[in-house]
């Protein structure tokens, strides 16, 4: 990571002889940077700490920390999951706040939701999944899980919804039988899966609308996208946050609720009455008479 990169906006002219020692040693070595603190890094570069404050001062930033900042960002950037889970552990050590900050970041991908969409969108997307004729769901690696949430939550308001699962290896004979009148519903953040790409680019040459459920409008499933949702990723730890991306799954869901009038209604209600006759939900009633026993009661989920 290159000086000009870490101080592209700050003027490196006019610096002391040590600041500027202290610039480049920065600049040779980011990782440690990264990884230890301001004392630490002082003592490998054979400088003062009193001097990497200086520094920071200097080139406009409020403290050491938003230099250390940029140069994890770079670091975890460059080195992929395992560079961010030792930024993680590194920042673990000098910080023991590490989980408030992790739950401070999932509390705004949580606000993104309403941030970066109006209900208008949504509103829009949920009429296209309820006039498609049909609606596939798809989600690969870490995204499946919300396909799949997606899928039953939808599947409880309308019967049109398919899973696209891709087992045995059929995902592609799944995204064949995608045509004109269905609607892909797709969910994928970076780094994209390329088989996630291939079945957007695959599905709208085959004449079906695709929504786009991502962290990005210039994403590669975003570029083509018939509608698109957006959420953001941010986290400090190795992984990015799924968080932002359940929850306007679940704010998609409440709007095809919404939109869907008296026929989702009595859809649901339909779900609701055979999932009753099955006995798909614990009773506290039903498990004391079976029984004989008392038991704790619990919410039906």
């Amino acid at each position: 990571m290159p000086t000009s990169s870490l101080f592209a906006n700050v003027p490196l002219d006019g610096l002391s002889p040590e600041l500027l020692r202290a610039a480049r040693w920065i600049e040779a070595h980011p990782r440690e940077v990264a990884l230890h603190s301001m004392r630490e890094c002082a003592r490998r570069a054979g400088l003062a700490p009193a001097t990497l404050s200086r520094l920071s001062q200097a080139l406009g930033f409020q403290g050491f920390e938003a230099i250390k900042h940029l140069c994890q960002e770079s670091f975890s950037a460059q080195a992929g999951y395992a560079g961010r889970a030792e930024v993680l552990q590194a920042s673990a050590r000098h910080d023991k706040d590490w989980l408030a900050l992790l739950n401070e970041t999932q509390h705004a991908n949580t606000a993104s939701v309403s941030g970066l969409n109006q209900a208008a969108q949504l509103e829009a997307a949920a009429d296209a999944m309820l006039k498609a004729r049909r609606v596939y769901f798809l989600g690969l690696r870490a995204s499946h899980g919300l396909a799949l949430h997606l899928h039953y939550t939808y599947g409880l308001l309308a019967s049109n919804g398919v899973l696209v699962q891709g087992l045995g290896g059929t995902l592609t004979d799944q995204i064949g039988d995608i045509g004109p009148g269905d609607l892909l519903v797709v969910t994928s953040a970076a780094a994209y899966t390329r088989q996630t790409v291939e079945a957007v680019v695959k599905a709208r040459a085959q004449g079906a609308d695709v929504l786009a459920l991502t962290d990005s409008a210039l994403s590669p499933i975003a570029r083509s996208a018939t509608h698109t949702l957006l959420f953001r990723t941010d986290s400090p730890s190795y992984f990015h946050s799924m968080v932002g991306a359940l929850a306007l799954t679940e704010a998609l869901a409440a709007a095809v609720a919404v939109r869907g009038g008296r026929k989702v209604l009595a859809h649901l209600q339909t779900r609701q009455d055979r999932l009753d006759s099955e006995g798909a939900y614990w009773d506290e009633r039903a498990d004391k008479a079976a029984t004989g026993r008392p038991q704790t009661s619990s919410p039906r989920k």
